[in-house]
């Protein structure tokens, strides 16, 4: 799983902060309903902020042998300082194990085994970084939990607090099953999008769409309750059974005019699946990482050459060369502005496995 990842030290590093801006930047693209994106904002928040905070969170999670609750904290306060609100607490929870587990190769593990080893590993002092920045993040919807609250001092560890949250959020979930949505349900689901031809704007809508469609988001659960939670779960799952065509999805050529009017409609009743699209950049990071999707424009020059080979390596989708503009930090401004030029729609807006059974059918 870590096709990407050939040598230690800063090539390995380098190749780590780019897969972190380009899972970001590709989330940015897909047609995501009810979150923003560059077809169309919302809730207050625009995708240049999120272009800002993912340029900002990418060489910090990228740094090797910092402990994972240092990381997610200094990403949170790297991203207030550059879009001044929450945009991706739950992208850095996520991605900071990840990305620690990529960054660890003296054993030739699988990602996943690697990933593993990390969790285990975290630490009291993890949990307290961890609940520092999720109190400097403020997401919303935070109440007060019985035991192990964010409000006071961590008494275990990250991965023991996270398990204790596993049952009401879906991000507390992955650190208690070793990510098993990300690696047995979004990452294949992407996969299996991209070997049927999709685009990996179009895969992430496909992942997304899952997410939204297998579980009740926990984001809307927080802020709205469980019960809108799972009618906006049986609408995203109506939704993608009916883009499905034959084996594939996307076939339907109304499947964008669809999408946009389930996100017009999510976005009317203030409804965000901000959880769904956190668990996609997350599967997007894994799919970088193991080369199945292309790189994006990182860092900010027109190439990237790599130290151990010098060949130029350029973006393999022709729209990315539009994207190619850039101060170390990302120029948002002008990335939007290219981007809603290049990528006036989605004709197959979400293509990948057979949906997922509908909730009487599961065991």
């Amino acid at each position: 799983m870590s096709a990407l990842l050939p040598t230690l030290g800063q090539e390995c590093r380098a190749l780590v902060e780019e897969a972190v801006f380009t899972a970001c930047r590709l989330e940015l693209m897909a047609l995501k309903p009810g979150n923003v994106h560059i077809h169309a904002e919302g809730h207050g928040m625009s995708v240049a902020q999120f272009l800002d905070s993912a340029a900002a969170i990418a060489p910090i999670l990228a740094t090797p042998g910092q402990p994972v609750g240092r990381a997610i904290r200094h990403a949170v306060l790297a991203t207030r300082d550059v879009a001044g609100c929450n945009t991706n607490l739950g992208i850095i929870l996520l991605l900071a194990p990840l990305a620690a587990a990529a960054l660890c190769r003296d054993k030739g593990e699988p990602l996943r085994m690697r990933l593993a080893r990390v969790l285990d590993g975290l630490s009291v002092a993890d949990a307290a970084d961890a609940f520092a920045a999720i109190r400097l993040a403020l997401p919303a919807g935070l109440g007060e939990a019985p035991q192990h609250d964010v409000a006071e001092a961590p008494r275990i560890d990250l991965r023991a607090a996270m398990a204790s949250a596993a049952d009401r959020d879906l991000i507390a979930r992955q650190y208690a099953t070793a990510f098993a949505d990300i690696f047995t349900f979004g990452v294949a689901r992407g996969r299996s999008a991209l070997r049927r031809g999709a685009s990996p704007a179009e895969a992430a809508s496909a992942i997304h769409l899952g997410f939204m469609a297998l579980h009740p988001d926990t984001h809307i659960a927080r802020k709205h309750g469980a019960a809108v939670a799972e009618q906006v779960r049986e609408q995203a799952f109506r939704l993608e059974r009916r883009l499905a065509v034959g084996a594939a999805f996307g076939g339907d050529s109304g499947a964008t005019r669809r999408l946009l009017a389930f996100d017009r409609a999510l976005k009317r009743r203030g409804l965000n699946p901000g959880t769904s699209a956190d668990l996609t950049v997350a599967c997007l990071f894994v799919l970088r990482l193991a080369g199945e999707l292309p790189a994006g424009p990182w860092p900010p020059d027109d190439i990237r050459r790599s130290p151990v080979n010098p060949t130029i390596i350029k973006p393999t989708i022709a729209r990315d060369a539009q994207c190619l503009r850039s101060t170390r930090l990302w120029s948002a401004k002008l990335w939007w502005a290219t981007a809603t030029k290049s990528l006036t729609s989605i004709s197959s807006s979400v293509r990948a496995a057979v949906p997922p059974k509908p909730p009487s059918a599961r065991p």
